[in-house]
């Protein structure tokens, strides 16, 4: 029997991409959306060229790099992000992300609507 190695996973497999995908509205990305009552879960999918202008939200946001890296800069600090690495983005922190290689993130919002499932076509 094959075991695929996750390690070498471009993509997240269709047990993810069968979500509901979200409406980012950014170049370079794509996500799909896990919903809970409080929170969502939100897979995302980014080409190097993405990306994520600073913003801030009333809410804290958690997420890990699964795949690649991310450059990070919340309130003005900016770290590199790799395989395996999490972070916490306290409510109110003005943050920001680029990609120097494609890269997948899984982050958790304390927000139940931070994102809408794409209008179904």
């Amino acid at each position: 029997m094959d075991n695929p190695r996750s390690k070498h996973a471009q993509a997240f497999p269709a047990v993810i991409k069968d979500l509901p995908e979200a409406d980012i509205g950014v170049n370079g990305i794509r996500a799909w959306i896990l919903q809970g009552q409080q929170h969502q879960l939100i897979f995302f999918e980014m080409e190097p060229t993405a990306i994520v202008p600073e913003h801030s939200h009333n809410y804290a946001q958690w997420g890990m790099v699964v795949e690649g890296k991310m450059k990070l800069t919340i309130n003005g600090k900016t770290r590199l992000c790799e395989k395996g690495d999490d972070y916490l983005i306290p409510a109110q922190a003005k943050h920001k992300a680029t990609f120097p290689s494609r890269a997948r993130v899984i982050d958790f919002f304390s927000e139940k609507t931070r994102y809408r499932a794409k209008p179904a076509t």
